[in-house]
């Protein structure tokens, strides 16, 4: 009889072994009702204390009302300020952008609209002041992308959220030029609700909100709610769309569209999502093209939906994290992206590396490639010329480090047939720990 047990147990240990560390470690969605939320300690991440009290203090310097950090879904982090909780509302500001496209691709996979469309067919003619044989050229996709052409500085009793159609004026073919104009982008809500015979409440409510706990409120075009509803959107788009076994946004090929770049102009913008780890950025105000990643301190793959007066929706793929910040303005600066981006993500990277606050490593310090994607038996990974001694480390969806590798040159070979199948975080260190680089590999 024992010896059946000790087979059984022998077996069950074999099976748990084989499963995909994804399996194991699954990601987690809260309940859709209650208040329950799953959580985790920074420390069994392996992050550094001292540092995330320097980060919480900041931020309440900063007049911050809330921060959520989410790791896999499970709460890390959720600190609220003065008289703010987490029954509060909080307007998201521009931050709602990335909301609204989110439902435009869910009205595209129900077939109610096309991003090729020309927004007239469901404004009706006229909704700008540009000509007709102009305003015809002007879609769905064009108002997604901020590239209509109509001028984003008209003059007053005009502004740039105007969406009368005499502010709307045409200064350029739709296309030609990006320009962060939030007056047609309005009109987005109304070409949903055209094509759907519903509010933009009703709609955001029935086909995305109830399937995954969210509750909020569109008023006068801008979007209402709680810390945490605000981090279930980021956990939904964290998951590609689907919440837990629920697809919500299950167009692949527009999922795809909306987070990477948009269109040529800037590269740092897709459907209303802001990409960080590109070439270049623009600003919002302005037609300068400057070099580099919108926000060097954090990490290359985060999109981000960024709003006035810094609120923020931050979500990292590779690191599996949703970060969400509500508040007033942080600084002098009004707009989506400020240097309080950089600043927070310096001081949640000094946390989350354990390193000294002082040392300014970003992650997008070099650039890396690693294949084959997903790998079996051996990972590839070429590195700059150049670089040096440093050390390749893999961690789990624990953030726990499984693998160290020494390398000098510009070539190594990472072996994982002692790993379990799933999905590992590659990091790139320098010889005093400095992170480099990070990768998202599928084994």
């Amino acid at each position: 009889m024992f010896a059946h047990l000790r087979l059984g147990l022998l077996l069950v240990l074999l099976l748990a072994a084989a499963l995909p560390l994804a399996a194991q470690n699954p990601q987690y969605f809260p309940p859709t009702s209650g208040t329950t939320w799953a959580a985790t300690t920074p420390q069994s991440l392996g992050w550094c204390q001292p540092q995330l009290d320097t980060l919480l203090n900041y931020l309440a310097s900063k007049r911050t009302k809330s921060l959520i950090v989410l790791k896999d879904g499970r709460m890390v982090v959720e600190q609220y300020y003065g008289t703010y909780t987490r029954d509060s509302l909080w307007y998201w500001a521009s931050a709602g952008k990335s909301l609204t496209a989110t439902l435009v691709g869910i009205a595209q996979q129900e077939g109610l609209l096309s991003l090729s469309d020309s927004t007239s067919k469901y404004l009706g003619r006229g909704w700008s002041a540009a000509p007709a044989s102009k305003e015809r050229l002007i879609t769905v996709r064009h108002q997604l992308s901020m590239t209509t052409g109509l001028d984003d500085t008209p003059p007053p009793p005009c502004d740039n959220e105007t969406t009368s159609a005499g502010c709307l004026r045409y200064l350029a073919d739709a296309g030609t030029r990006w320009a962060y104009h939030t007056g047609p982008y309005r009109l987005l809500q109304d070409v949903i609700a055209r094509a759907s015979g519903l509010s933009i409440n009703q709609y955001t409510n029935q086909r995305l909100a109830s399937r995954i706990g969210m509750s909020g409120l569109w008023y006068n075009d801008v979007y209402y709610s709680r810390a945490r509803d605000m981090a279930r959107f980021g956990l939904l788009i964290l998951n590609r769309g689907t919440w837990e076994q629920t697809p919500v946004l299950s167009d692949a090929a527009y999922f795809q569209a909306m987070t990477t770049p948009s269109q040529a102009h800037n590269r740092s913008y897709g459907y209303l999502w802001w990409l960080n780890g590109q070439q270049s950025h623009m600003l919002p105000t302005s037609q300068l093209v400057f070099n580099g990643p919108m926000v060097p301190t954090a990490p290359t793959d985060m999109i981000a939906a960024l709003g006035k007066n810094d609120q923020k929706i931050y979500v990292v793929p590779s690191l599996g994290l949703v970060v969400v910040r509500q508040g007033q303005s942080a600084g002098a600066s009004k707009l989506a992206v400020s240097s309080f981006d950089a600043e927070l993500w310096r001081r949640l990277m000094a946390a989350m590396q354990c390193r000294p606050l002082g040392s300014r490593a970003g992650l997008a310090a070099i650039s890396i490639e690693a294949y084959p994607q997903p790998a079996a038996e051996q990972l590839t990974v070429n590195l700059p010329a150049g670089l040096g001694a440093c050390s390749l480390q893999l961690r789990n969806s624990l953030g726990q480090v499984v693998q160290t590798q020494a390398s000098s040159g510009s070539t190594a070979h990472i072996g994982l047939n002692h790993l379990p199948n799933g999905v590992y975080v590659l990091q790139v260190r320098g010889s005093k720990g400095q992170l480099f680089a990070t990768r998202r590999i599928v084994h």
